[in-house]
């Protein structure tokens, strides 16, 4: 239907007798026709808006993965690794409660099962751990709490987990065999010894891998380490971690021999990635709590879904805060974002909590950011010229503290006399996302959204940004646009139900006089931005002067003050209840017969138990 209504308004704009602004008051008219009804058709599919939604999930329920056969025991000081070696489909490996296992242990290729898994667990009856589907934190580890992170429920802490660490520097201590197949780990928490030099990833395969999951375990490095990555996903299928807690991931900047952290991260390998399934979560790292691609990868993994987690930085971490922790020299950890994507499919985003980014090395801040990248390396080499990020969807999401809050981009990597396109960045879905508390004295720029394009062709579109509550800084952007590729306009934008807070610059350029967004008003910069777009029946709440209705495209509504929105309690931008009163003008007036900006009611339910 979109396709449709462009070839309409591109009748209109070539016919003598209409206007420009005539033919994009009758595009608008029948574009709020069309996403009332294109979102009524996709709720019946497998479409979120105009992006395709996991086409598959990874069964992750203990029931789905059974392990019939033997008990083998580890007590202390017993061999783990011939535990292991030795083990049959179908058997339970478990390790005593509360001891330590030092090492590297491979994890053997077994020709398992769906019907014999082999689980490597403690030896804590179930009743001592969390009850499946409740996540796993610290006070399991006989840890009551841990500074600067939100407080988690410990009345009793004891130690029920058993600890695999490895023993000396280096990769480990679990690193998958080729072939490692039908593995589930439960209640474990697995680390590296603090003080171990070097860095480190904790879980990973050399080799392909399929049908793992991370089952109520705490993964952590030590407070001031370069434990870079948690589980890294490359080379591996059918993957899920859930109920588990991830902290302590980073590098230090400039001495350090790490530049990114991860907790969760994929998408530079050359086989087919995924499914993937990451939920209920706690994930900390100071790069990117979830990370795919950003290196050299001959594909793109597919149908990832992320769901229900809760993404954090401590504060501790950024200088100039209180208790400051950085590496053992004094230097801060670099610090990034909370979900990057550069070369993934199928994604859904859903049902997260996202706290506390700041800018800094080379970043602004921002939450979240979809970028597609053809990695450009240090020797001139262009790595992923197929990497993609494409069908995306971001839903019933809460950002919070931050410096910025999400970009998408198509920029090239590199300069642009050296760097090169990725294949596609298209079909994202953003909608019933609150972003609050975005602000520079996060070390950012405080805008809510940024979108460019720098790919000479195939360049970003199809973007829908539906039913947003946002705040920027006041001194900021609701939206900073650019397009750097004169003859490759982005298109396919549709703005619409949204209730925004303007900003001090509300529509801004990107950067550079040869930018379409040059001018700064924003109904010029969107209509030399895109070449088709809606953007309409958004509320938009304290223009400043300098830009009143008529510098806005047509069929918005506008609100000289917060008083006149009518939440239930702004609170000043910053953890308030952003539902609309029943008095607000705004109530129902969505195309949808929806209120204006998030569905709160639901955001709420989303994120009952997410924290």
């Amino acid at each position: 239907m979109f396709e449709a209504e462009v070839a309409f308004r591109n009748r209109y704009y070539a016919h003598s007798r209409f206007s420009r602004a005539l033919a994009q008051r009758l595009s608008i008219s029948i574009l709020l026709l069309t996403v009332a009804l294109t979102t009524a058709s996709f709720a019946q599919s497998n479409y979120d808006g105009p992006a395709e939604l996991p086409r598959m999930t990874v069964p992750s329920a203990m029931a789905a993965t059974p392990a019939p056969g033997s008990i083998i025991a580890v007590n202390a000081g017993g061999d783990l690794q011939s535990a292991l070696d030795n083990a049959n489909c179908g058997d339970v490996i478990e390790l005593q409660a509360g001891a330590t296992f030092a090492g590297k242990f491979v994890v053997p290729a077994k020709n398992c099962d769906i019907n014999h898994w082999i689980w490597v667990r403690t030896s804590a009856p179930d009743s001592a751990l969390p009850a499946e589907g409740q996540r796993a934190t610290p006070c399991y580890a006989g840890v009551a709490s841990l500074a600067g992170r939100p407080q988690y429920s410990c009345t009793n802490p004891q130690n029920v987990m058993a600890k695999v660490q490895i023993q000396t520097r280096g990769d480990g201590p679990l690193e998958l065999a080729p072939g490692a197949n039908y593995y589930r780990f439960i209640g474990l928490e697995v680390t590296r010894p603090a003080g171990t030099l070097g860095t480190a990833r904790l879980m990973f395969v050399k080799g392909t891998a399929d049908h793992l999951v991370v089952d109520r375990s705490w993964l952590h490095g030590a407070p001031q380490d370069e434990t870079h990555a948690g589980v890294n996903l490359n080379g591996m299928t059918n993957v899920a971690i859930v109920d588990s807690y991830f902290s302590d991931f980073h590098c230090i900047s400039k001495t350090g021999a790490c530049t990114d952290s991860h907790a969760v991260a994929g998408g530079t390998s050359d086989t087919q990635d995924g499914p993937f399934k990451i939920e209920d979560n706690f994930l900390e790292a100071a790069g990117e709590a979830i990370m795919f691609g950003g290196g050299a990868a001959t594909l793109t993994p597919a149908d990832i879904e992320i769901l229900n987690n809760h993404f954090w930085k401590p504060w501790q971490w950024m200088p100039g805060t209180p208790n400051f922790i950085g590496g053992p020299d004094g230097n801060p950890f670099v610090v990034k974002n909370h979900l990057e994507l550069k070369n993934a499919v199928r994604v859904l985003v859903e049902a997260n909590l996202m706290e506390n980014t700041w800018g800094g090395f080379s970043q602004t801040g921002d939450a979240i950011l979809l970028t597609p990248k053809n990695q450009h390396t240090p020797s001139g080499a262009n790595v992923c010229p197929l990497c993609q990020v494409t069908d995306v969807t971001i839903r019933y999401v809460h950002v919070s503290h931050g410096g910025a809050g999400m970009q998408m981009a198509t920029v090239l990597s590199g300069d642009a006399k050296d760097g090169a396109p990725a294949l596609a960045g298209t079909r994202w879905s953003i909608h019933d996302v609150v972003l609050d508390d975005l602000s520079t004295k996060y070390k950012g720029g405080g805008t809510v959204f940024e979108i460019m394009n720098g790919w000479p062709k195939n360049p970003l579109n199809t973007v829908t940004i539906n039913h947003i509550t946002g705040f920027p800084d006041p001194t900021s952007h609701m939206m900073i646009i650019g397009n750097l590729a004169k003859n490759a306009p982005m298109y396919g934008l549709v703005f619409t139900n949204n209730l925004m807070i303007t900003g001090r610059y509300p529509v801004w350029n990107t950067g550079g006089q040869s930018s379409c967004a040059f001018k700064d008003v924003p109904v010029t910069s969107i209509n030399k931005c895109f070449a088709t777009y809606l953007f309409g029946n958004n509320a938009l709440i304290t223009p400043p002067p300098e830009f009143p209705p008529s510098t806005w495209p047509a069929r918005n509504m506008f609100a000289p003050t917060i008083d006149n929105v009518g939440f239930v309690d702004y609170n000043n931008g910053d953890g308030g209840n952003y539902e609309l009163q029943p008095n607000s003008p705004y109530k129902n007036k969505g195309t949808d017969g929806m209120d204006l900006g998030a569905d709160i009611v639901g955001l709420n339910a989303a994120l009952a138990n997410v924290e």
